[in-house]
């Protein structure tokens, strides 16, 4: 299946969610969703692979033909607004955060980021938007169970609540489509943000 990510729209033609290209073929294909050309066509399944993939497109392959994988698709049963309140979850500091540790500045994969306390649990901190940041490995340990300035360390920026869904408001760190564009505000297309995998299931799927 190729990489890369999916547009997921509601009925009102708003983006709900970013997704992966195997999670939302498999939404398109279950006819839990339709692809969305760029006239705001709508497309099944079957109309869909009737339409050839042009020289650019990124195609997942049957041993019959080529499918041009949608970047945009829309759930047929989900009338729900954009979710606006950001869950406080380990995903979403790295998407805060932008994957970059807020100790040295670096930006790594997530995997190689650890979640840290700026006031640790054992001297009365939180854990809470305001309080939790992106470290990386090596200034994780340095900090150890220490704030910052007794560690020698600064924050470069002071965590904060996300105004609105990381997601929504910035896309994604990795390919920028194109078709994207018409459903996500321009004020937000600037921000980079990292890998997305979105961790709420859609209508239809179990968790």
């Amino acid at each position: 299946m190729a990489d890369g990510a999916v547009l997921v729209l509601n009925r009102l033609y708003q983006a709900v969610q970013v997704t992966g290209v195997r999670r939302g073929f498999r939404l398109f294909y279950a006819g839990r969703a339709r692809a969305v050309g760029p006239d705001f066509a709508t497309y099944d399944f079957e109309n869909w692979c009737d339409l050839p993939p042009g020289a650019d497109d990124e195609v997942i392959r049957t041993p019959r033909q080529a499918i041009r994988i949608p970047r945009v698709i829309q759930l047929v049963q989900y009338d729900r607004l954009p979710r606006r309140e950001v869950r406080f979850t380990r995903r979403n500091i790295f998407f805060r955060d932008r994957n970059r540790c807020q100790f040295c500045g670096r930006v790594f994969p997530q995997r190689e980021l650890n979640l840290d306390h700026v006031v640790p649990l054992s001297r009365g901190g939180t854990s809470s938007w305001e309080n939790v940041v992106c470290a990386c490995v090596s200034c994780n340990s340095r900090k150890g169970n220490r704030v910052p300035y007794e560690a020698g360390m600064s924050l470069i920026r002071a965590p904060r609540r996300p105004a609105g869904h990381p997601v929504l408001r910035a896309g994604w760190i990795g390919p920028r489509y194109e078709e994207w564009r018409t459903f996500l505000d321009e004020a937000y297309w600037n921000v980079e943000l990292a890998e997305d995998v979105v961790p709420n299931p859609m209508p239809g799927e179990e968790a």
